[in-house]
């Protein structure tokens, strides 16, 4: 029986927040492929660290999902010298060249390059020496990170209604997680992101009333199976599923209600203060933002799993 009580609790779900977009939000990844011999095993994630902190010193966030934008950053060594000593000292000079760039169209959109030396003990100690001394704040590296980002909103701006028409026919044939991964991908200065949300919340109300109806129907199959106990257990881990926002919400209250009077008297006070609770988070997602924030969500787990699992960047050469 207590299963049903997560129908009441699912009200109390605050669905997280997906990161607030300020106005240099942009869709783009971090990938640093491996880097060959003689690079030390940790040079990769040094190297992805000065990218991370290349983005942030420019006004962008990382990106943790996948849209087909990505920023890199190859290193070549272009010259070692080892000065005598105890110990020797190992003096590195490597080019390191970033690209912001067109996944699956393969277009370079921006590119960096920068020389940097290091000095170590041993030749790993001198390449991550090098990496560090990295300087990601200079005026060529915001010149960099601005006309990237200005040739990905000018794709957004031209593609716009292609992609509302892919992304509606995409929830047409109810594949709706990759259409919100369509529209949750739209950085926020084009001049269609307006449009992308309204398109964005069109199509999240599908999704959730699709998936609503579904849970309801099989809710309505488990209680209508056996109306005990064991019934309102498995009705209530369907009922728990439905989000006040669904179409199909008061259908399901009024199943839970029927269900508690049968099974659930000796919990009237549980329930009220559930109850109570249900009314103020239901006031708490009816907000425009904490509905956008739902349904970035969505799309962002979706592109989450669409990255290849191998990331081939040698075109970029």
């Amino acid at each position: 029986m207590k299963k049903v009580i997560l129908f009441i609790c699912a009200a109390f779900m605050c669905l997280n927040v997906f990161a607030q977009q300020s106005s240099a939000y942009l869709p783009l990844s971090i990938i640093i492929q491996d880097l060959p011999q003689p690079f030390p095993e940790n040079a990769k994630t040094q190297l992805h660290g000065k990218v991370s902190q290349m983005l942030t010193a420019n006004g962008l966030g990382s990106y943790n999902s996948y849209s087909g934008f990505f920023i890199t950053a190859v290193a070549n060594p272009i010259n070692k010298e080892v000065a005598p000593g105890a110990p020797a000292q190992i003096f590195q000079t490597l080019e390191i060249t970033f690209y912001i760039a067109d996944y699956e169209r393969q277009l370079v959109y921006s590119t960096y390059s920068v020389t940097t030396k290091g000095v170590g003990t041993t030749e790993a100690k001198s390449y991550l020496d090098a990496f560090k001394r990295i300087r990601v704040n200079t005026p060529e590296a915001a010149a960099f990170i601005a006309k990237g980002r200005d040739k990905i909103v000018s794709y957004f701006d031209a593609e716009a209604e292609n992609i509302f028409a892919k992304a509606r026919q995409l929830a047409q044939q109810h594949n709706y997680e990759a259409a919100l991964y369509e529209l949750s991908n739209f950085p926020s200065v084009c001049s269609s992101y307006a449009k992308s949300l309204e398109v964005g919340n069109e199509i999240y109300q599908h999704y959730i009333d699709y998936q609503a109806q579904q849970y309801l129907q099989k809710a309505k199959a488990a209680w209508m199976s056996q109306q005990n106990s064991a019934g309102a257990d498995a009705a209530g881990e369907w009922l728990s599923q439905i989000l006040p926002e669904a179409t199909c919400y008061p259908e399901a209250v009024e199943l839970y209600n029927e269900i508690k009077k049968k099974v659930l008297d000796d919990w009237k006070w549980e329930m009220k203060k559930y109850e109570d609770a249900l009314d103020l988070e239901k006031r708490k997602l009816a907000t425009e933002d904490k509905r956008v924030s739902a349904w970035k969500e969505v799309g962002v787990a979706y592109g989450q799993n669409q990255q290849p699992v191998t990331t081939h960047v040698n075109w970029l050469r």
